[in-house]
């Protein structure tokens, strides 16, 4: 006899979309909670190779854990010190480029009000009053609790990292008590694609890091923009955030252009930037990082989006491979097939 109750499609739909709206919301509250801990999953997965040749070589499993914890801290924090160094001659020189930046809009006022039959005080007004917005909306409260949920972030990530790898024996037995003996060969496929993902993609991510910090330094500096190698690496750290991370290194890039260089110059860092992202996203996004995270472009600026409306920059980041997590539980999933399908790159030709 069954039992089942059959629902009308109206009502699945409605049931799908409070659990989608109970999940989004659930995730926002515990952000604080859940962010550390997937990023530092991430960044356990991706150093567990080096501890596990640490310990082939009869090192104590806790100090080889330790040890490579404490390297990946010091590369980051060798990166930070170059960032902070650069920053400083940079905001030394913040003066001379407020100084610049309000002659050019004085004469980007001056035209506009050549140009149409509005007055330069009324342009003006319209600026100061968009200046008071943007300075009503920048509360400072909620900027200092953010600035306190970063530091507590970044104290976090090593010890669950260290946790996770220490632990890493318990968290797999779990899962293969969770599920019975004849699904945890799918469950140890799903987990097993899951490590080459994440190490895949952190991996190429470092390395398409480099080459473009490289290009982006080596073309300012041709050009003869000022702060080539911070706006480099500025511009390399953004383009972690896919499609969107390069709009805002372009608009960086131009405006700093337009308030120390001739307008010529925007012109040009356009022209180098463009090529940079050709040769980005049709060399080394495909040949080094997209190669075994098969989302396709749709799915990704999406899931992009979404990431940080929900988790902000840091969900930008996690979009990416946890979507791709999601399409390969899809695609060991019979039922979830079509989705999986979905998220992919791979288009039927009819």
């Amino acid at each position: 006899m069954n039992n089942s109750i059959q629902l009308p499609f109206y009502a699945k739909i409605a049931m799908i979309l409070i659990s989608l709206f109970g999940l989004i919301f659930a995730l926002q509250i515990a952000q604080d909670i859940l962010i550390p801990i997937a990023m530092a999953t991430i960044f356990a997965v991706l150093l567990n190779p080096i501890v596990n040749y640490l310990e082939s070589k009869k090192i104590n499993k806790f100090f080889a854990i330790s040890l490579t914890v404490f390297l990946g801290l010091l590369i980051v924090s060798g990166l930070l010190f170059f960032l902070i160094s650069q920053a400083s001659s940079f905001s030394d020189a913040l003066p001379i480029l407020k100084m610049k930046f309000n002659e050019s809009s004085a004469e980007i006022i001056t035209w506009i009000a050549d140009k149409t039959n509005l007055k330069e005080p009324k342009i003006q007004s319209w600026m100061l009053d968009a200046q008071k917005d943007q300075i009503k909306q920048f509360k400072i409260g909620e900027k200092i609790s953010s600035f306190g949920n970063v530091m507590i972030t970044i104290f976090l990530l090593p010890v669950y990292m260290v946790m996770i790898l220490y632990y890493k024996p318990l968290l797999l037995e779990f899962f293969r008590r969770l599920f019975h003996n004849r699904d945890f060969v799918a469950v140890e496929d799903v987990l097993l694609n899951t490590k080459k993902i994440i190490q895949s993609y952190v991996v190429g991510l470092f390395i398409e890091f480099i080459i473009i910090a490289i290009l982006n330094s080596l073309g300012l500096l041709l050009i003869g923009i000022r702060y080539a190698f911070l706006l480099g690496i500025i511009g390399a750290l953004l383009n972690f955030i896919p499609y969107l991370g390069a709009m805002i290194a372009a608009s960086i890039y131009m405006l700093i252009a337009f308030i120390t260089m001739p307008p010529i110059y925007v012109l040009y860092v356009l022209i180098m930037y463009g090529v940079i992202q050709v040769i980005d996203n049709n060399f080394l996004i495909p040949r080094i990082v997209a190669s075994r995270v098969q989302i396709n472009a749709l799915v990704s600026i999406v899931s992009v989006i979404i990431g940080g409306a929900i988790w902000g920059i840091p969900g930008m980041f996690l979009s990416i491979p946890l979507i791709a997590i999601v399409k390969v539980v899809c695609d060991h999933i019979d039922s979830l097939n079509a989705w999986g399908f979905l998220l992919g790159d791979k288009i039927s030709k009819k």
